[in-house]
């Protein structure tokens, strides 16, 4: 399953799943995520985590989960962050409970080196030969009931809670005193496949209580107006289908809706102050906004701040400005306004973060769609 961290559960992507475990868990202090993919790093980074950088000889299918840890202790030491505990978490099991791994932390805290997570098991195993099938965990001469085994646990691979000297020292994640905590089956799910992954997303509606308060909020109903005194767009996505086209000398050419300039026109000529903010550096963006004759900020490290200037600088309330955007970098400012709207074709996490999403995709009439939401009915002529 390629970028498998990125697939959702319950409208969720696995690795904001295993991020959220770990900032529910009383004991867990910092949340780091390692990866050499800036998308999953833009992900963690929008949930709340860390990132460390992981190198290329160290993201390969040959390198070692040990490896990684390792390297990740390491640059957090260079930010002068020091590791006692080390919990490692696998994104591949959605489910992780938090106190679980409160647990395991305890445990280490009292004396343990390593304590993983496991589930009770009687189940009898097998392994087949050349002369057939015998058992691994049994007598298969002797059947007992399975009450009457004892039980055995099956790693989950979920999360390994650990010290981090001891850690450094033997290089491996099962070292000295190794403890078990034992947690419940529908914990110890672990996705490796896309059938997996369909199941736990169908799961993920029946015991997961946040399951349904994350799905992609195109299910619900959407408004047919909304009541805002300004509009403020991002750009690449939102007014673009967020493709480029790159020409030998490296010239950048994008493509715009003349549907969407439309609706632009119909907010201006209504008096609704509209502002595209966008961190693309190229004049395109500009060109586009002095075609449509708003305001422009682009070339941004800090959306969020450019909004709130506007904002004061025009005397409006953020609670009365609505936001549109498609991906992970426009969350800051979707999470600031009154009226967060995502495209259709938006990143999950900006779906999950929108009170509207619209039908229309970037580039495709989206902006015309939410020009007719926000015009004004009364009228009035905005400031």
């Amino acid at each position: 399953m390629p970028r498998k961290n990125l697939r959702e559960v319950g409208g969720v992507p696995l690795i904001v799943r295993a991020i959220r475990s770990a900032q529910a868990a009383a004991s867990v202090d910092r949340v780091v995520v390692s990866t050499d993919d800036s998308e999953i790093a833009a992900v963690a980074f929008a949930a709340g985590a860390d990132v460390v950088d992981r190198p290329a000889d160290l993201a390969n299918d040959t390198a070692s989960s040990e490896s990684a840890l390792l390297q990740a202790l390491d640059a957090l030491d260079e930010r002068g962050v020091s590791t006692r505990i080390l919990v490692f978490i696998q994104a591949t099991s959605p489910f992780i409970d938090p106190a679980s791994l409160d647990e395991a932390v305890a445990r280490v805290e009292s004396g343990a080196d390593v304590v993983f997570s496991a589930v009770e098991t009687h189940a009898f195993l097998w392994q087949v030969g050349e002369t057939g099938a015998t058992g691994v965990n049994h007598d298969h001469s002797f059947r007992p009931r399975r009450q009457d085994r004892d039980a055995q646990f099956q790693e989950t691979g979920a999360f390994y809670v650990m010290r981090a000297d001891g850690f450094r020292a033997a290089r491996y994640r099962f070292f000295g005193t190794v403890g078990v905590v034992a947690v419940d089956e529908r914990h110890a799910i672990e996705i490796d496949t896309v059938d997996q992954l369909a199941v736990s997303s169908v799961l993920a509606r029946a015991f997961d209580p946040d399951a349904a308060d994350d799905l992609p909020a195109a299910a619900a109903p959407a408004p047919t107006a909304i009541d805002v005194d300004a509009v403020v767009t991002d750009f690449d996505g939102v007014h673009t289908d967020d493709r480029v086209l790159v020409s030998e000398d490296g010239t950048e050419f994008v493509t715009a809706n003349r549907s969407d300039g439309m609706g632009v026109r119909l907010l201006r000529e209504a008096g609704v102050p509209m502002l595209i903010l966008s961190t693309e550096v190229n004049p395109v963006v500009s060109a586009r906004a002095r075609k449509l004759d708003v305001d422009v900020r682009h070339g941004l490290t800090d959306k969020a701040s450019a909004l709130v200037e506007w904002v004061e600088q025009r005397g409006l309330d953020l609670a009365r400005v609505a936001y549109v955007g498609n991906d992970v970098n426009d969350l800051a400012c979707l999470d600031l306004v009154g009226w967060p709207i995502a495209v259709a074709d938006a990143h999950p996490l900006v779906i999950a973060a929108a009170r509207v999403v619209l039908t229309r995709r970037g580039g495709d009439g989206a902006v015309r769609e939410l020009a007719e939401l926000a015009m004004p009915t009364d009228k009035e002529t905005h400031a």
